[in-house]
């Protein structure tokens, strides 16, 4: 199996950086086609459209109607093809930007993704999940190629609230732990490939700025306000985790959240509050030492993820439920087989429970 590291082709990061978009875009196109939601537009429309003025390019900003489905990337591709598009850019959160994404694909151009939050790793990524427009999963899209750019304004994410970048580094935390399993496994990435040196140490790397800046960084975002650890949240959150999962493989904190979903008392929780569950599953899945374990639950705790069940909104242990939980996660094709054992629902079942006790 070839060894594969795949990455957007630029990233920039920093505060204010809407204010050069159009400068930092020219090179891929003279024509854009924004989209991004009214609230969005609300808060950045006019300095992403002074900056295209700006930089002598010329911008078209379209309304996204708020889903990741067909009908609606559909609606947005012929608007791009009529404008004669060079360049489509996605400013917003993750449906925004996986539609972004979506449409650059079908209309075979380069796309720009502007996160304004920082709450998950999908933005450096090749992937954009599709829903049916009523809201309900339909498909992952794998598109053949990475963003060709990404910029992170972090003035503007260190205003969001300040749930959304502590899930992200719930999200981030998984990072170093599911790439050293599929590392140890000898089993493939997202990539098609095997891990790099490099994405290995890009995952590592993640999870030390996490432990490092993680609470500094919440404490500067509850005050609306950037600092060197909020910079270093954001790159850890986006960058270093959306290239150390795509290139260094996904276990079973993963495939935990997906069987968490199983549940209704967590389907108001953000992906990365049930990541940060999934990989204490996944340490305790893999026997890691207490001292990992101690750790990854003391910063947990520090920032306000969750660490047992009850947190997530479950009310009562209700073993049945969970070993349909555990089941899910042990679907067939799912990451938790890049772990480097064999693993049953059973043993997913039992490490939930004492990650449970461990969590409270």
């Amino acid at each position: 199996m070839d060894k594969i590291i795949v990455s957007p082709s630029k990233y920039v990061q920093g505060a204010n950086a809407l204010n050069n978009i159009g400068e930092y875009v020219q090179p891929l196109g003279q024509k854009a086609f924004a989209i991004a939601d009214d609230f969005v537009t609300g808060l950045v429309g006019e300095q992403v459209t002074a900056s295209f003025a700006k930089a002598g390019g010329l911008l078209a900003l379209e309304k996204f109607n708020g889903e990741c489905c067909h009908p609606e990337i559909e609606r947005l591709v012929a608007i791009a093809k009529a404008n004669g598009s060079e360049v489509i850019i996605g400013i917003g959160g993750g449906k925004t930007l996986d539609t972004a994404k979506a449409i650059a694909f079908f209309c075979h151009l380069p796309v720009v993704i502007v996160p304004t939050i920082a709450s998950t790793d999908a933005p450096t990524s090749a992937s954009a999940v599709v829903y049916k427009p009523n809201g309900e999963f339909l498909e992952y899209l794998m598109i053949p190629r990475n963003p060709s750019m990404v910029i992170m304004d972090t003035k503007i994410i260190a205003g969001a609230p300040v749930r959304l970048i502590v899930s992200g580094m719930g999200d981030a935390l998984s990072t170093y732990f599911e790439a050293r399993a599929t590392a140890r496994s000898g089993k493939g990435t997202n990539t098609g490939g095997a891990p790099t040196l490099a994405a290995q140490a890009l995952a590592k790397l993640c999870y030390d700025t996490v432990i490092a800046d993680g609470l500094k960084a919440k404490i500067s975002v509850e005050n609306g306000l950037t600092s060197p650890a909020v910079e270093n949240i954001i790159e850890a959150n986006t960058y270093l985790s959306g290239v150390g999962f795509e290139s260094g493989g996904l276990a079973a904190a993963h495939a935990v959240h997906n069987g968490l979903t199983m549940l209704e008392e967590c389907h108001h929780l953000f992906h990365g509050e049930k990541v940060a569950f999934g990989t204490l599953v996944h340490l305790v899945l893999e026997n890691a030492p207490m001292a990992e374990i101690t750790e990854f639950l003391t910063f947990c705790k520090s920032v306000g993820l969750p660490t047992n069940l009850f947190m997530m909104g479950v009310k009562e242990i209700n073993r049945d439920k969970l070993y349909e939980v555990a089941v899910a996660s042990c679907a067939e094709g799912e990451t938790i087989y890049n772990m480097p054992f064999v693993v049953t629902p059973e043993s997913v079942l039992s490490a939930i429970l004492t990650a449970h006790q461990l969590g409270q």
